[in-house]
């Protein structure tokens, strides 16, 4: 089964409770969709779906993160390309055996950790809004090694050279796609 993205969010909150963690589901599901609609329009709300689930494990399986989360979503019935993709953000960096393949794992693979620090630059920011949001300011605390420290800058470089981006530019096409979501949160 390839769950809607309604199911999707329903899946993520029966393994996850805490707030930040639903969110960061929503964000990065939202930022999926925003480059689906740049480069597979069609497949919308299958990106959306893969962002949705990523984590599924994390909150109850931090330490077997991506292994779990195989697991969970072959006993939900969820078909095995939305399980290779959602899990492949790992590689690497987890025990996840799929490496990023094509262009939507990769940008999966870049912007979770990126969406991390953007959001949390963000919230030192007095709007605490991605709407006024500047690259120059991500990419200020981007090189503040102590700031954000759980998001991992290596994996956020890799993830742009895996997808032949520079690394300004993916910040910046995440800092507007935060900002759709974070507009389109606002209207719900």
């Amino acid at each position: 089964m390839i769950p809607t993205i309604t199911e999707a969010r329903t899946l993520l909150k029966k393994y996850n409770s805490e707030p930040h963690l639903i969110r960061h589901g929503e964000t990065v599901s939202g930022v999926m969709g925003y480059f689906a609609k740049q480069n597979d329009s069609e497949n919308e709300e299958f990106w959306r779906v893969v962002g949705m689930l990523h984590d599924i494990d994390f909150e109850q399986f931090p330490e077997e993160h991506c292994v779990k989360g195989i697991e969970l979503l072959q006993e939900n019935g969820v078909d095995e390309t939305v399980i290779r993709s959602a899990i492949s953000h790992g590689w690497g960096i987890t025990k996840s055996p799929y490496e990023p393949q094509n262009y939507m794992e990769k940008i999966l693979y870049a912007t979770d950790e990126l969406t991390g620090l953007i959001g949390a630059t963000a919230i030192m920011r007095p709007s605490k809004s991605c709407m006024d949001l500047e690259l120059s300011s991500v990419k200020k605390k981007f090189k503040d090694k102590k700031f954000a420290a759980g998001c991992s800058r290596d994996v956020i470089r890799h993830g742009a050279e895996m997808l032949g981006m520079e690394l300004d530019l993916l910040i910046q096409e995440t800092i507007l796609a935060m900002r759709e979501v974070e507009q389109n949160s606002e209207k719900s």
